[in-house]
């Protein structure tokens, strides 16, 4: 190997990784951020920030900034379409547990956007976007990244970048996870949901709503999640309907005036397809090279808690890596794995994995009993406040916390 450059390597630029490098700059530790993206993706990802991220982001002055572009969401429901019955959760209950007893719904790349600000203004550390990584390999003092120009055609010359430890933030296709052959079992569920994004005000419409509401309909399932300016709509192709047909115009209309009537139409901005997956890596680190968010893990949307663990890994990575750049023993990136993983499989797949069951649910005696169960929940305070505790993401925060 080169010479090994005194730095930790950062690979991606969502909020995973932007975290990792501002809380790395906060430690006067040196980093090469590096991306193969040649700016920030702006498109619609996750939009849901829990009351434990915000307290987190609110230590580092990056809270407030945050719900300035945002929409504060004191509640959350599980509703009925037809008859409009819901149970809804007031996060107000877990203000003796929280600073910010809200969802903040606001788009991922907001807080991109701020991180990356933050760290041009410092210019402790470097960062290079638009770098496509080719492969990672270690030895026991340092770790080698080879990239190209994202843009350039195959036979460049390739550019080498080496340093102490590595970070895998590069998502659920993470080339540094499949360079250096991480397991990464789990499934991917069978539907596929389309996402649109819509200026329809649904509030004003439909009595009751929240600004986030997972709700059953005759036959199916949808999601409304209000942003400042938009609602995002969740939907999920007909019986029999491919996805190439599930995202025309006029198959995405048909949903949008099935939850409310509009003479005019919905004027629709976005829309798109994805497929949702459940899978963890078997470890999270391998000697100097640890993975973090996406790279790590994939979930269920349902529940808004992907992006929030992923958040969560960058903080207890980067306090084991700064205690290990002030001399501390590397096996303090075991602490990482054994903080982490088992809160991210028992906590955050396992929650969301439950609540994409029961919205998947089409018996109608069973949807009755569930609706009946949650509102029993949230009427009763101290159910409702354990039941919050868990699903905002405090109660798995304080466990890891005790994990030595």
């Amino acid at each position: 190997m080169a010479a090994i450059e005194n730095r930790v390597i950062i690979v991606g630029a969502g909020p995973v990784g932007l975290m990792t490098a501002f809380l790395l700059d906060s430690h006067d530790i040196p980093y090469l951020l590096i991306a193969s993206e040649a700016v920030l993706a702006t498109d619609l990802r996750a939009s849901t920030f829990h009351p434990p991220t915000l307290d987190l982001l609110d230590n580092h002055g990056l809270a407030a900034p945050l719900i300035e572009q945002g929409l504060r969401s004191p509640t959350w429901q599980i509703r009925l379409h037809e008859t409009g019955e819901r149970a809804e959760f007031d996060l107000t209950v877990i203000g003796d547990a929280t600073r910010h007893p809200f969802r903040l719904q606001c788009e991922q790349s907001k807080l991109c956007e701020l991180l990356l600000k933050r760290l041009y203004a410092s210019g402790k550390g470097e960062i290079l976007l638009g770098r496509r990584i080719d492969g990672v390999s270690q030895d026991d003092d340092g770790v080698t990244i080879i990239t190209y120009d994202a843009d350039a055609p195959e036979n460049t010359h390739p550019m080498t970048f080496t340093g102490r430890y590595l970070v895998g933030a590069d998502g659920a296709r993470s080339v540094v996870r499949k360079s250096l052959s991480f397991g990464f079992d789990g499934k991917t569920y069978p539907e596929t949901t389309i996402l649109a994004t819509t200026l329809f005000p649904f509030h004003d419409h439909l009595p009751g709503l929240s600004n986030v509401n997972y709700v059953w309909k005759d036959g199916g399932t949808f999601s409304l999640l209000r942003l400042p300016h938009l609602w995002r709509c969740s939907l999920y192709p007909d019986h029999e309907e491919s996805i190439e047909d599930g995202l025309k115009p006029e198959s995405i209309q048909r949903k949008l005036q099935a939850i409310v009537p509009n003479s005019a139409g919905h004027e629709v901005i976005e829309s798109r397809a994805y497929r949702i997956h459940m899978r963890i890596t078997d470890t999270y680190r391998k000697g100097r090279v640890a993975l973090a968010g996406d790279a790590a893990h994939v979930n269920s949307p349902s529940g808004g808690m992907g992006m929030n663990g992923g958040v969560h890994d960058a903080f207890e990575l980067t306090a084991a890596l700064a205690e290990i750049w002030h001399g501390g023993r590397i096996e303090l990136l075991d602490r990482y794995t054994r903080r982490r993983r088992p809160i991210a499989e028992q906590e955050v797949l396992a929650q969301s994995d439950r609540n994409r069951a029961r919205m998947q649910e089409r018996d109608g005696t069973k949807r009755r009993e569930m609706l009946t169960a949650l509102q029993r929940i949230a009427g009763d305070p101290v159910a409702a406040h354990e039941h919050l505790l868990r699903t905002s993401m405090i109660a798995g925060l304080r466990r890891a916390a005790e994990i030595a």
